[in-house]
């Protein structure tokens, strides 16, 4: 089939290289060039860094206005094909192709309808996670389902190893779903079940409390890894944390206190304490906890907040 497709992080990659391979693309569609690291430098998306090396036609825009109807219009597609592109297809994009619009999801919809599924999921400490296929409606996520997967989410891992796990068996279930849609066999099934939102997390959510369980502590840490990353105050700056896990055996702290037991680096929680593994305190870069503990004055007690 004749596709348009919509997408812009690295984890709808997988799924517009792999489509390119069975279909014919006949144009990308991904946000403008952004502004990245600490010397600003313009950078294209991943999505269209691969779309120039496939040779496909790209479409950068931020918001799909009229002109960017009529381009796609003339390009006669027969679906739209969208994986996390970061805005809203309305119409009359929503009905420019044949077959309209179909949705890679990074979640067992409708749990999780929104920008960041998989974050949500691990912060609310759920077990199990998945992809689903689903036909674009003007409602939020909420179009009927033509096919998805499930898989188990580890106990130490970040929503970035989810995601990286599920960009490439949904990029199959994608290509699986367009390929019914080509032959005339795919078949939808109406969303039932409850209803959870996963709005696109801001700085705030990844500031951790630890006040909180030691449970929800690293679930919440573990959930907003890599993106936007895990802080907490050390005075009045910023700490980041990489990377931690569950400390076994370890002595009870007061929340948020900071010391070296053994070997190990933890800080307490409402709870028991968890071992800082990775932390990036401010102006410098990530290094190893024990190596950033080392570096500090003897007799320092610190406390994150």
């Amino acid at each position: 089939m004749r596709l348009v497709f919509a997408g812009t992080p690295v984890v709808a990659v997988p799924a517009l290289r792999l489509l390119a391979e069975r279909h014919e693309v006949v144009a990308v569609l991904t946000r403008r060039d952004a502004e990245l690291g600490r010397k600003r430098v313009l950078t294209p998306s991943p999505v269209a860094a691969a779309a120039e090396e496939l040779g496909i036609e790209t479409i950068k825009a931020n918001r799909l206005d009229e002109s960017v109807t009529d381009r796609i219009r003339a390009l006669a597609p027969e679906l739209g094909v969208i994986v996390a592109y970061g805005g809203l297809v309305r119409e009359p994009l929503l009905s420019t192709p044949r077959l309209g619009w179909v949705n890679l999801h990074f979640s067992l919809l409708p749990a999780w309808r929104g920008a960041a599924p998989v974050q949500h999921a691990v912060i609310a400490g759920d077990e199990v996670t998945g992809a689903a296929v689903f036909q674009l409606v003007p409602e939020l996520d909420a179009g009927a389902v033509f096919s998805e997967l499930t898989r188990p989410i580890g106990a130490d891992e970040t929503a970035g190893d989810v995601l990286d796990a599920l960009s490439q068996s949904g990029a199959e279930l994608l290509a699986g779903t367009v390929d019914a849609l080509a032959s005339g066999t795919a078949v939808a099934v109406e969303q039932t079940g409850d209803v959870t939102l996963a709005p696109k997390l801001s700085l705030a959510d990844a500031h951790l409390d630890f006040g909180k369980p030691a449970d929800a502590v690293y679930a919440r840490l573990r959930g907003v890894t890599p993106e936007p990353g895990a802080f907490a105050m050390l005075g009045d700056d910023r700490f980041k944390l990489i990377a931690a896990r569950q400390a076994a055996n370890a002595d009870p702290l007061p929340a948020g206190a900071v010391a070296l037991q053994g070997k190990r680096v933890v800080v307490g929680t409402g709870t028991h304490p968890l071992e800082l593994l990775t932390v990036q305190p401010a102006g410098k870069k990530a290094m190893a906890a024990a190596d950033w503990w080392r570096g500090l004055p003897t007799g320092s007690e610190l406390v994150l907040r």
